[in-house]
């Protein structure tokens, strides 16, 4: 165990007894590394595949109840190959995928291999009722940098508004749904910042700083939560001030929440409790907010880098995106969709 969140887990988690939930795999992917997962209203799971590398068979997904995957929307949408040209047909670098009601939303960062942003990064909105292209956000050249890697998001349905997190610079972004306009907050402050240049796995190094990277919207309080890929702070803020305030008004609001293991991806769930991933030791945690209980929820073998995740009747679906291990031995890996219920 990782000696800070060694202390941690003994000094605040009020159980470090992992839950006996049976986790089941959805869908394998060999030498496919899978990032994002997201499942919809009525059951449609989706996912995503980086464009780290040469060889990504498809940017965007749609899973089976049997395991297997299609091109989403079609083949067509997911051809796009390294020098090729780029235009709005296509998907080049995607990152995420978001299904919010009746829309599948596909954060497209422009940034293939991190060589840096070759087009304006963009969400592509689809209508799942009729599988069409229903309208492209571009942001604006003022709320991203060219090493941005814009790396996910949340859908504020209350203000009708969409908030991103920036883990190559560091920051975050507000997206206004209705008229398309963007902004950057919290551009290089400490609360988005990296707060250590690797993570530590057993007697290895993962050496890379990755900035605010996981982001949880909290609709009951409406507050934002993020949270640095390679730090151990969680932070929030009201999404009423990142949506009104001045630069200086949010960042005077940010609230440092408390200190926790190194996630990727969080999510809430309808009981107020917040799952992310404790990277370096193969776990998800659970944190109520309200009581600040932190718990175990799932560790072991099963989890490997929990990347995403998204919640449908009551069961946490996740990615096992192994980013640790893929420098190394990527031709060997296979990496999952995974799922476990949140309830007993």
């Amino acid at each position: 165990m990782n000696n800070l969140f060694a202390l941690f887990c003994i000094v605040t988690i009020a159980s470090c007894t992992p839950s006996k939930q049976k986790i089941k795999t959805v869908a394998a992917f060999h030498q496919q590394q899978v990032t994002g997962v997201s499942v919809s209203s009525n059951g449609r799971i989706f996912a995503n595949f980086p464009r780290w590398r040469e060889g990504v068979k498809n940017s965007v997904v749609e899973v089976s109840e049997n395991g297997k995957s299609v091109s989403y929307p079609n083949e067509k949408w997911n051809s796009w190959e390294i020098n090729n040209s780029i235009n709005d047909s296509v998907f080049v670098a995607v990152q995420s995928v978001v299904a919010f009601k009746n829309n599948l939303y596909v954060l497209d960062t422009r940034n293939p291999l991190f060589k840096g942003v070759k087009d304006a990064p963009r969400i592509f909105v689809f209508d799942l009722v009729t599988n069409t292209l229903k309208r492209i956000y571009i942001f604006s050249e003022s709320s991203y940098h060219n090493n941005s890697y814009i790396n996910d998001l949340r859908i504020d349905s209350k203000n009708n508004k969409a908030y991103l997190t920036d883990s190559g610079h560091a920051g975050l972004l507000v997206l206004d749904l209705d008229s398309g306009n963007s902004k950057r907050v919290l551009d290089n402050h400490p609360s988005t910042l990296a707060e250590t240049d690797g993570l530590t796995f057993g007697e290895s190094k993962w050496n890379a700083t990755v900035h605010s990277d996981g982001i949880a919207l909290d609709t009951t309080n409406d507050m934002l939560y993020y949270h640095a890929l390679t730090g151990y702070s969680l932070y929030a803020i009201p999404t009423k001030t990142l949506i009104n305030g001045t630069n200086a008004e949010i960042e005077k609001n940010v609230q440092f929440i408390q200190k926790t293991a190194a996630p990727d991806g969080m999510i809430f769930d309808k009981f107020g409790n917040l799952y992310f991933a404790d990277l370096e030791n193969n776990r998800i945690m659970k944190l109520n907010i309200s009581t600040r209980v932190l718990e175990v929820f799932v560790e072991g073998d099963n989890v490997k880098w929990a990347d995403t995740f998204s919640i449908y009747k009551d069961e946490l679906y996740y990615t096992n995106s192994r980013i640790n291990e893929t420098k190394e031995r990527f031709n060997e890996l296979t990496f999952t969709i995974n799922k476990v219920k949140t309830t007993n």
